[in-house]
């Protein structure tokens, strides 16, 4: 049910970034060439949250990313990016490895033959990262 959703999102997010809509524009005009999501609540919450945090999450795909520009990244993996970095650091109630595998099959199957691979390694980062300013939070 999740999983479907998730995709969902992630074409939602690659028709705004393509389009350069926000989630007001791109959530009615998805929904006229899709079925509804599964889970109707979390397609809404994560659209609209990767929206409103994109510069924190692009901030922090681009300090995992060493290498990489968010800007220059494809469509695909830039907006499978947003939304396991949105799980990551913000979908409280998701467990890592859980929004990671489900990032890296996004990847698999809408990227090319290496966003998988890629897609891990970066959200394997972003999860460090969020980590340790969670652990320096902590004891500060």
């Amino acid at each position: 049910m999740r999983r479907e959703s998730r995709e969902k999102v992630f074409q939602t997010l690659f028709m705004m970034d393509a389009l350069g809509v926000g989630p007001d524009e791109a959530i009615p005009l998805f929904a006229l060439a899709s079925d509804p999501p599964s889970d109707a609540g979390y397609y809404a919450e994560a659209v609209r949250g990767v929206w409103e945090r994109l510069e924190e999450i692009d901030a922090l795909i681009g300090e995992a990313a060493e290498h990489w520009r968010v800007g220059r990244m494809t469509l695909v993996d830039r907006n499978i990016l947003r939304l396991g970095a949105y799980e990551l650091s913000l979908g409280s109630d998701i467990p890592f490895a859980v929004a990671i595998n489900e990032a890296v099959e996004l990847g698999k199957r809408f990227g090319a033959e290496e966003s998988g691979a890629f897609i891990n390694g970066i959200l394997d980062r972003i999860y460090e990262i969020v980590r340790e300013k969670t652990t320096a939070g902590e004891s500060a």
